[in-house]
């Protein structure tokens, strides 16, 4: 188990350093995408392990009245509070698995593959936990192994078991519309409680 993932002062020195290679500056495009498509801009999102939080600074863009971002580090967070201020966007500094709360949507960029694999299926179980009746949650996951992590990678098989544990409506396909570094690494999944 690496335990340094799950200590926030792993991952503040990590964004202190610059050292964020997960960070792709902007919303990726397959959320982009997802969101383009939502018609409702009450509804309640959560974003955890946000980091620098380019998917809340997107939804606020949109228009959409409800986001909560999470981390455990604080320096990402600080970040986009002086970016977007504090107003548009309902800011959690914690564990993901000790947050409590109720979301309609949760959006899924690089929080899981972050998180230790042994720690994975707790992860799920907790997303599960948070959604409302009918809520969804929807993201992008890597589709290829790694050395060592994180990120620590995995496979749509994989990913696919995991989430009909909890989730009855589950949808996983390979991304047709990732970044250029990350073509055919990736899958676009969608999963509804």
């Amino acid at each position: 188990m690496n335990n340094h993932v799950n200590d926030p002062s792993y991952w503040t020195e990590k964004y202190l350093n610059n050292a964020t290679g997960w960070d792709i500056g902007e919303i990726s495009t397959p959320l982009k995408e997802y969101v383009d498509q939502l018609v409702n801009k009450e509804i309640s999102i959560l974003i955890p392990g946000c980091g620098y939080g380019h998917e809340a600074v997107y939804l606020i863009d949109q228009g959409f009245k409800n986001i909560h971002v999470l981390d455990f580090s604080p320096e990402p967070l600080a970040a986009l509070v002086k970016k977007v201020g504090d107003e548009h966007v309902s800011i959690h500094c914690e564990d993901i698995f000790h947050h409590i709360g109720s979301y309609d949507l949760i959006l899924e960029q690089t929080l899981f593959c972050a998180i230790d694999p042994s720690n994975r299926d707790p992860y799920i179980r907790k997303i599960h936990e948070l959604l409302n009746p009918q809520g969804k949650f929807v993201g992008v996951l890597f589709n290829r192994d790694f050395v060592s992590g994180p990120p620590f990678g995995g496979s749509k098989e994989e990913y696919e078991l995991l989430l009909t544990r909890y989730f009855s409506h589950v949808k996983i396909e390979a991304c047709y519309n990732s970044i250029e570094p990350r073509r055919d690494a990736e899958v676009f999944f969608i999963a509804q409680r």
